[in-house]
């Protein structure tokens, strides 16, 4: 069907209600002229016309925004697609599939800015995985490219805008006068948008975001090492920036009369269960760097798989400074063990003592070798695990010497070093806890400090990051109190910090008990510390740390 003009097809069509003709100038009245005479009449008010103008020509604008409205941009190993959409509140989605979305309170608006990881390109990711020390790189080419991306995503939106507004203004009216006037009403709009957008921006939207469709898919990339780049990279700056806000908040509120921290005190940063995730190392450093930490012990599974290209992980320890005393756990290889060994500063025990920053320090290596699901029917249960524990005991009780700590990767076989030593450090279950143990040593259970890597996917709520500060007595070697950590896992920003004062630190240890049935360790402990603790803090909220007694 041929419209013809589209001012002829409207003058063709429109008619007059009989009641409005009286109000007509009589020279319009005469029959047969009426319909083609009422678009002048009204051409004839003005403000009439100047209104038509300038809602055909936002219409265009806006249709044309989001026809241009979008743009591929390479974001470190991925490609990203940015694109403009309508919203009525604005905002950002960052959509990472299979995993789930990510939903940013970034600005208010008509407009929401939506982005999607379209691909992973193989040979970065692959370098990024082999090379730790790229994720540090990482961040500022990715800040770069990102801003290059919305530049060009605006310019394209507001070229396609004003275009397609100055055709829908000379479509309709056939006058570039006309067409002008709608194209700078596009460009007014698009303006007006992108002041309020500014007006609105909320940078403290990038450490808040809101994660949903998790878990969808997780057990399809558990154990994809591509995978973790994607996932783990975009929290690695703004997690290690929420420890140094909060670290900072703890020291400047911390005014605790009963037990404080001074320069005579041995401060040791507790870690375990990294599995494999480069956000550990920016926490860890950050942490030990605010508290002055003297010493760093972790009690294993700093790696997923125990493979060759992990060993490359864990290189990231020489950049610590302090001494880092490692005990491999169920998921590192002997090589991984070896790599460790290998680092400057660090001490690798393995049914050894050693003496690191005035303590006497003895651990061993978890008895197996466990890294996925296939190789899970030879894992050691509990009771297996607590015998070869009591074994160790034994032998270790013989020499007559006494450690200040002992280091356990599971705490099954941990509890059987019970009377041998005040405190025994462990891991392995993902889940933090403690205990006085019958003989007075006290138990304490590490969380993890990855988020359990891709595994903390694997629950309804993503594992926390957890480490703990322990303060012991530089004469006596005995524990004082510690403060635990606690970080929201991927998605979340949150963090808490609770301190704990032992008890009664110096306290006789009794004999160590006749091996007898192992009692499972739960990870809730009767009788575990049961302090207050901090509220979540999302900075720059000012709080103040809680005390508990054990």
């Amino acid at each position: 069907m041929a419209f013809g003009r589209p001012r002829e097809w409207i003058r063709g069509r429109f008619r007059l209600p009989d009641r409005l003709r009286p109000q007509l100038p009589a020279r319009l009245r005469s029959s047969g002229q009426v319909p083609r005479k009422v678009w002048t009449w009204l051409s004839g008010r003005r403000w009439l016309r100047v209104l038509a103008v300038v809602v055909i020509g936002l219409l265009g604008g806006w249709v044309g925004m989001l026809l241009g409205g979008h743009v591929q941009t390479p974001v470190g190993p991925a490609d990203v697609a940015m694109s403009v959409r309508p919203s009525w509140n604005g905002g950002t989605v960052i959509d990472i599939p299979p995993l789930g979305t990510l939903r940013l309170n970034s600005h208010w608006g008509p407009l929401r800015l939506q982005a999607q990881v379209a691909q992973l390109r193989p040979d970065p990711a692959r370098r990024l995985i082999e090379n730790p020390g790229e994720l540090a790189r990482l961040t500022d080419t990715v800040a770069g490219q990102v801003r290059h991306g919305l530049m060009v995503l605006g310019l394209r939106a507001v070229l396609f805008g004003v275009v397609c507004a100055l055709l829908a203004g000379l479509i309709v009216f056939r006058s570039w006068r006309a067409a002008l006037v709608s194209g700078g009403s596009a460009l007014l709009g698009m303006l007006i948008i992108g002041g309020l957008a500014a007006a609105t921006f909320n940078p403290q939207s990038v450490v808040e975001p809101s994660y949903t469709g998790l878990l969808a898919n997780a057990p399809q990339v558990v154990g994809d090492a591509k995978s973790i780049v994607r996932k783990f990279s975009e929290y690695r700056v703004q997690l290690a920036q929420l420890v140094g806000n909060v670290s900072r908040l703890y020291a400047a509120t911390s005014t605790l009369p009963t037990y404080e921290p001074d320069p005579t005190t041995l401060r040791v940063l507790h870690v375990s269960d990294i599995h494999l995730n480069p956000v550990a190392w920016s926490i860890i450093r950050s942490i030990a760097t605010q508290f002055q930490v003297q010493v760093i012990i972790d009690t294993g599974d700093l790696t997923d798989h125990g493979s060759k290209p992990e060993e490359k992980f864990v290189d990231d320890i020489s950049s610590l400074k302090v001494p880092y005393v490692f005990i491999r756990g169920n998921h590192d290889s002997r090589a991984i063990q070896a790599a460790v060994r290998k680092q400057k500063n660090a001490v690798v025990l393995d049914g050894s003592m050693q003496e690191v920053g005035g303590l006497r320090i003895w651990g061993v290596g978890d008895p197996r070798f466990t890294p996925d699901k296939t190789t899970r029917d030879d894992n050691m249960g509990t009771a297996a695990m607590a015998s070869e524990g009591s074994r160790l005991a034994a032998g270790l009780h013989a020499t007559g010497v006494t450690p200040d700590i002992i280091l356990t990767h599971d705490p099954d076989e941990g509890q059987s070093f019970d009377g041998i030593a005040p405190l025994v450090l462990s891991g392995h279950t993902h889940q933090r806890a403690t205990r006085l143990l019958p003989a007075g040593t006290r138990l304490f259970v590490q969380g993890s400090t990855g988020s359990a890597g891709l595994r903390g996917l694997e629950g309804e709520q993503p594992t926390p990051i957890e480490l703990s500060i322990l303060y012991f007595n530089r004469a006596t070697h005995r524990l004082q109190g510690w403060d635990d950590f606690r970080l929201g896992g991927l998605g979340l920003a949150s963090a808490q910090i609770e301190r704990t004062l032992e008890k009664q630190p110096d306290r006789t240890l009794g004999p160590p008990p006749t091996p007898s049935s192992p009692t499972p360790v739960s990870p809730s402990f009767p009788g575990s510390p049961t302090g207050s603790p901090l509220p979540s803090v999302t900075p720059p909220v000012s709080t103040s740390p809680s005390v508990s007694r054990q």
